[in-house]
């Protein structure tokens, strides 16, 4: 069975960024895709400090919620990121733990499907799904889109519900983002995945 993980970046567990995961998480279910949600936006979660740990050992040397949460990365065919949006951008914890998340694992994200979330209650959603995104496009992730940009409005939970374009956005982004973790499964019977080039790495020591 195919499997998405979900990653809650708002400290509230049942607040406007969990109401549009859990519209998603409908929509899963009914598609036959597993999901597992985990609620990272309350957690003590410090940021990278480019110690180069993990290259050796594989995992951070912080042992938090990002080595807990890995494995489960992993495993998962999809990767749904929530978050709130905090002055124009998604919440900090989030942010590091992401950072974190991405860096230290080298298994490789080779086309699970990503997908990001925002809520917000009025600006600053665009700028914080962007910011998202790019975890995925530096990783080899396909993205998964919808008939909006991901995002619901509201100050609270109830809000949220009540903004019925926002909900509709989501329920889609799931049946789209469940179609093509099939359609990747398909294609990779069939053909394989694309080769991956990783021997150049561009610096210029000399200053040329």
């Amino acid at each position: 069975m195919s499997k998405v993980l979900l990653i809650n970046g708002s400290p509230h567990t049942r607040g406007c960024t969990a109401a549009a995961l859990e519209e998603m998480i409908k929509v899963f279910h009914s598609e036959g895709v597993e999901t597992e949600l985990v609620n990272i936006g309350n957690k003590a979660i410090r940021g990278c400090i480019s110690c180069g740990s993990c290259e050796k050992s594989g995992k951070c040397v912080f042992d938090d919620a990002v080595n807990e949460v890995a494995p489960k990365f992993e495993a998962a065919d999809g990767l749904v990121i929530g978050s709130p949006v905090y002055y124009g951008s998604p919440n900090g914890t989030l942010l590091s733990f992401l950072d974190r998340l991405f860096y230290s694992t080298s298994f490789s994200k080779h086309f699970k499907i990503g997908a990001a979330v925002v809520s917000c209650r009025r600006g600053g959603n665009t700028a914080s799904f962007d910011v998202l995104n790019k975890y995925f496009t530096i990783s080899s992730m396909p993205v998964a889109s919808s008939t909006y940009w991901n995002q619901v409005h509201g100050f609270t939970a109830e809000d949220v519900k009540k903004d019925l374009e926002g909900l509709q956005t989501m329920r889609n982004l799931a049946r789209n983002m469940a179609f093509l973790i099939r359609s990747v499964a398909d294609a990779r019977e069939k053909y394989g995945l694309p080769a991956l080039e990783r021997g150049s790495f561009t610096s210029f020591p000399d200053g040329k």
